[in-house]
């Protein structure tokens, strides 16, 4: 390795100061042109989002037991009971058809007497469990 001299150690000091001191990044202005709606469904979607609370819903099983099973069950259900919103939850050994997301448990228990008509084996989940 060889040792420069003090002249040629500033010389390479200050070019490379200067070349640092040089660079700049971009300084344009970027617009942004953005639909009304889109503010609107995200307002919308944030509403949503709050308003949705996984442990504090009832919910009703209507089935437990192997696959094939649950899944034409839950076809069936919701196939009749397009307004209720079904799940298949795998629960080792069985896979158990979970229905409904009610508020209060009056709302559950109201649905549980119609579902009952054609599910007879059913039973309310509690929140938090």
């Amino acid at each position: 390795m060889r040792i420069l001299s003090p002249s040629k150690k500033l010389f390479f000091t200050f070019t490379i100061a200067a070349v640092t001191f040089s660079f700049q990044a971009q300084s344009q202005n970027l617009t942004l042109n953005q639909d009304p709606k889109f503010e609107q469904l995200l307002n919308d979607k944030r509403k949503f989002n709050t308003s949705i609370s996984t442990n504090d819903s009832y919910r009703i099983q209507i089935f437990s037991g192997k696959s094939e099973e649950a899944k034409k069950t839950l076809s069936d259900f919701k196939r009749e009971y397009t307004n209720i919103d079904g799940t298949i939850i795998f629960n080792t050994p069985n896979y158990k058809v979970i229905v409904g997301n009610f508020k209060s448990r009056i709302e559950a228990e109201r649905n549980m007497i119609e579902i009952r008509k054609k599910y007879k084996n059913i039973f309310l989940i509690k929140p938090g469990k």
